[in-house]
């Protein structure tokens, strides 16, 4: 028996859940799990059982067979048109499945438990920061701790002297903080990220890693982050995905002890090794 599910996001309709046996790579994988990092875990696992999805002629996910357990990273990468942003609004619930099936364990799930970052920050031009981190808390928006409980995330991601500031006077690190503030504020299960760092100076880019990478290890929900950037993928998650042709190619666990140090040589050996299978014998001459 299916069971539809919703987030908050206007016009979302969640994939459906289902059971099913476990494979050899389930097997592994919830393995993986209890050895893994150790990170308190309130996120919520995911299973997706044969995950296919198409655009018109264009079948852009190819049956895509995967687990992720309560908690964990997980980094997506992959060539532009690979599938990798399509999976990730089939797993939030943006896009209908045409087939396939994506299920979050025996949880009942709520609407405030699966959030999704974008690129652009979204914010409303018109409501200042505090307004706008309370879009969050969607039906609890009119609760009587709505503003507690907003200026709390702010203070989580460094901007409690911004909240009475319009959005037009932040930097772009600024507003996509306000953004992940407003992502956070309803302590969701799991988050999506889909590439929130693209549009950011190097630098700026760098401070947001390490802010996502805190809340992560604060929260700890379930994280599912989409990026063309392979060190930064390496750099945050416990383990990269790399997607081509709609279907998952490689699967690589990041077996490298928190905090990362940047540049180091086991993160530069697994960002090559994740290259190599990003391109082909064309791209590398």
């Amino acid at each position: 028996m299916q069971t539809a599910l919703r987030t908050s996001l206007p016009e979302t309709e969640l994939a459906s859940r289902a059971n099913f046996a476990p494979t050899a790579r389930v097997v592994r994988e919830e393995r993986q799990e209890r050895q893994g990092h150790q990170v308190q875990s309130s996120g919520l696992p995911l299973s997706i059982r044969g995950l296919r999805k198409s655009f018109g002629d264009n079948e852009v996910l190819r049956g895509i067979d995967l687990h992720i357990p309560a908690g964990q990273f997980v980094a997506i990468v992959g060539k532009s048109g690979c599938g990798k942003s399509t999976l990730l609004r089939l797993i939030a619930g943006l896009e209908k499945i045409d087939a396939g099936s994506v299920s979050f364990g025996d949880a009942v799930v709520q609407p405030e438990d699966i959030r999704v970052m974008f690129q652009e920050p979204r914010l409303l031009p018109w409501a200042r920061v505090l307004s706008n981190v309370e879009v969050g808390l969607g039906r609890d928006r009119s609760s009587s701790d709505a503003h507690a409980r907003a200026e709390k995330a702010l203070a989580e991601v460094g901007l409690t002297d911004k909240r009475d500031q319009w959005p037009s006077v932040l930097s772009g690190g600024q507003k996509q903080r306000v953004a992940l503030a407003r992502a956070l504020v309803s302590h969701p299960r799991v988050l999506a990220f889909d590439e929130p760092l693209g549009a950011l100076d190097a630098l700026t880019r760098i401070s947001m890693q390490r802010l996502l990478e805190r809340v992560w290890r604060d929260q700890g929900f379930t994280a599912i982050l989409v990026t063309h950037d392979v060190a930064e993928a390496v750099a945050l998650a416990d383990r990269v995905l790399v997607i081509d042709e709609g279907r998952i190619a490689h699967d690589v666990m990041v077996n490298v002890a928190r905090p990362r140090e940047r540049g180091s040589v086991e993160l530069a050996g697994l960002e090559g090794s994740i290259l190599s299978h990003l391109l082909s014998a064309d791209d590398r001459i």
